[in-house]
């Protein structure tokens, strides 16, 4: 793992209530000019949660948020709104929108249940992940660019191969300079790190940066730690899939899917 030595050790700036400036942590892997979206998407729910500190507490918890890409993410100042579009005492859907120049580029919507206890039931037939310290470091960055990619401490599974692994993130890298982050948002911020992890093909031959992020969760995350244990798949007509059961040290608690355009690099050998 690297980090810039001119990039402060955050990944965006608070310009003012609901105006954010990425620092070159924040950079992308497919374009180092533009914005990874896993930052990104970790700071909506930052802001998901300033909206909801900011009114009387209604015992809600994100249940599942969906975001859909609208376009070039450019490594630019950015404003984000967020909404409530269906208030209600047990469930609430909010909506977030992105905002860079004058072009949202991200709207993303979140459903929030209302929280009771269900521990007496709690339960999962998924398998547990091996935990990081039983898994190898691997540089990720060494085959991927941008500030992001740099920014992370990746530990991947010994049985991996080209569609499949499993791999541990974190970040010594804060979400927003000088502020506490939600143990969600810090994970989440982590999450869009999958379509990366088990490529199918060189991404130096084949493009394959997805349009969306989906995530749902039947418990939070507790750790420094995000668990992905990641499938992607390739269909004959340029669509393509990443699927990620999500783990914390605890075990599983959700998974996310990543709807992906698959075509030629320009200039790629045939």
């Amino acid at each position: 793992m690297t980090t810039g030595t001119t990039a402060p050790d955050s990944y965006y700036q608070r310009i003012d209530e609901d105006h954010y400036k990425p620092t070159a942590h924040a950079g992308g892997a497919w374009d180092t000019a533009e914005q990874h979206f896993s930052p990104l998407a970790g700071l909506v729910v930052h802001a998901v949660d300033r909206h909801l500190a900011a009114r009387p507490d209604t015992g809600l918890t994100l249940s599942r948020i969906s975001y859909d890409i609208l376009g070039r993410l450019p490594l630019d100042e950015c404003t984000i709104s967020v909404e409530s579009i269906r208030p209600g005492r047990t469930v609430e859907l909010l909506e977030a929108v992105v905002v860079i120049g004058d072009r949202p580029v991200v709207r993303a919507r979140a459903w929030l249940l209302a929280a009771s206890d269900t521990a007496a039931v709690a339960a999962t037939a998924q398998e547990r992940m091996a935990p990081p310290e039983e898994c190898e470091p691997w540089a990720m960055d060494g085959e991927w660019d941008g500030g992001y990619v740099s920014s992370i401490e990746v530990r991947r599974g010994p049985e991996h191969r080209p569609g499949r692994a499993t791999a541990w993130i974190s970040s010594p890298v804060t979400l927003v300079a000088g502020e506490p982050s939600s143990a969600l948002a810090s994970y989440l911020a982590l999450v869009d790190t999958a379509n990366g992890i088990a490529p199918r093909q060189p991404h130096t031959d084949w493009m394959f940066p997805n349009v969306d992020l989906t995530v749902h969760l039947h418990r939070h995350p507790e750790g420094r730690w995000t668990g992905l244990d990641t499938t992607v798949s390739f269909g004959p007509t340029g669509l393509g899939l990443t699927s990620s059961v999500l783990h914390d040290r605890h075990g599983p608690m959700g998974c996310a899917q990543q709807s992906l355009t698959v075509r030629p690099q320009p200039g790629a050998a045939g």
